[in-house]
């Protein structure tokens, strides 16, 4: 149980979504006594959020639940920058026009977690373009420039471990750290925000505002990060054999994304349960105590109610209703040609070239990159787009098995033994 007297910190702490709080107790007393405003930054690189995502929005909307106030600040200016946080290259620049079409795109996937001011609540959708698109270099340097130390700066993960792996990192990408902090100090101004969440790698980004705040404006801030969400088995949430789990229907559709969440891994389902979807921890608990082929029944209320959230009712129910008809009453086993390959090949990933040519669908590794390029290939019906996608245990429909096909009518099933 949490020993957090508010609710908002009670209810993030008991769904498992704290990894790092600056100073608990002072934060824990003023959601207890007040109303707090906090934000979560996201970048508009492509016209959809992707699974990623979702943890932090998904704080958002605890914080509002509980009573609080989020900001959902686009970056459609720190996305003309990059973040170098865990990344080994640059980010492609992007121009302003393309930003700003994304940045209308990503807003519809909040109004399904945030009400906004429009719509009767208090949520602010906040683009940080406004401030920064219009600063004075000169300015900026002598006003927040002066407050950073160069030696801080590159002791920072984000930086240090480009810097040890000898990849570029760019004056551009080097001054990320520095804008995110006038974010924090801005929005602060603005709005009153005194809370920044975040993913845990972003715990110095923030640290860095919390200091700019206090200088600049003589405000306390705090800072929250959840931790980094990786599978049972290791991996990374959200790779999958097809590529990025998008939130947007057009990107990926309702069916899809209810699969995904269906093929969750058995000592994932409690937590992603808690995590999320909305349901109460009571039921959570009983979903929890099941064991066996038992668990498949976790996966499927998982599954439909992380689309339900996404996508709403509707939807996630036909996708059950579909995942159902498709595999429990055979329609997978449509006598189709199975191919045997070593489970030890997915534990370690099997690549989506070599897969094809094992299955014989194609005859080469040319002819397999030909085909997804066409747009040809695909793995339990979703078209394939990298080339470097591999096949691994989280792919696997439950039946145990991976569908490739080529084209509408070749189909081959990969079963691990």
């Amino acid at each position: 149980m949490s020993d957090f007297k508010s609710d908002f910190l009670h209810v993030l702490s008991t769904r498992g979504f704290i990894h790092q709080v600056s100073e608990p107790e002072a934060l824990d007393d003023l959601a207890r006594t007040s109303r707090i405003t906090a934000y979560i930054g996201y970048d508009c690189t492509a016209p959809s959020l992707h699974i990623g995502h979702l943890l932090p929005t998904m704080m958002l909307y605890w914080l509002q639940q509980t009573g609080h106030r989020p900001i959902a600040l686009m970056g459609g200016g720190t996305t003309r920058v990059g973040d170098p946080s865990g990344k080994d290259e640059s980010r492609k620049v992007l121009s302003s026009e393309i930003i700003n079409e994304n940045l209308v795109s990503i807003r519809k996937t909040f109004s399904k977690f945030l009400k906004f001011e429009s719509d009767g609540g208090n949520a602010v959708m906040a683009n940080n373009a406004d401030w920064l698109n219009t600063l004075n270099y000169i300015d900026f340097l002598r006003d927040v420039g002066r407050y950073f130390s160069v030696n801080r700066m590159l002791a920072f993960d984000s930086v240090k471990l480009r810097l040890e792996r000898q990849h570029e990192l760019s004056f551009l990408e080097f001054n990320y750290m520095i804008l995110q902090a006038y974010d924090f100090a801005e929005l602060n101004k603005r709005y009153g925000c005194t809370l920044q969440m975040g993913g845990s790698d972003q715990w110095g980004n923030i640290v860095n505002g919390i200091d700019l705040g206090r200088r600049l404006n003589n405000a306390r801030l705090f800072a929250l990060t959840a931790p980094l969400i990786t599978t049972a088995s290791g991996a990374k949430m959200g790779k999958t054999a097809a590529g990025a789990v998008w939130l947007n229907a057009d990107l990926l559709s309702p069916y899809d994304y209810w699969q995904f969440w269906r093929n969750t891994e058995d000592g994932d389902v409690v937590r992603f349960l808690k995590l999320f979807t909305i349901l109460p921890l009571e039921e959570v608990t009983r979903l929890a105590a099941l064991q066996g082929g038992e668990i498949n029944e976790a996966k499927k209320v998982l599954a439909t109610e992380a689309t339900a959230l996404m996508h709403g009712r509707a939807s996630a129910e036909q996708a059950a209703d579909t995942a159902q008809k498709t595999f429990e009453q055979g329609a997978l086993a449509e006598n189709l040609p199975t191919v045997e390959v070593p489970r030890a090949e997915l534990d370690t990933g099997l690549g989506v070239l070599t897969a094809f040519v094992t299955a014989g669908l194609v005859a080469s590794n040319g002819e397999a990159r030909r085909q997804i390029k066409a747009g040809g290939l695909k793995i339990n019906d979703a078209t394939i787009t990298d080339e470097k996608t591999t096949l691994t245990t989280g792919a696997l429909t439950p039946q145990g098995v991976i569908k490739l096909s080529l084209g509408k009518k070749k189909h081959v099933l990969i079963k691990p033994v």
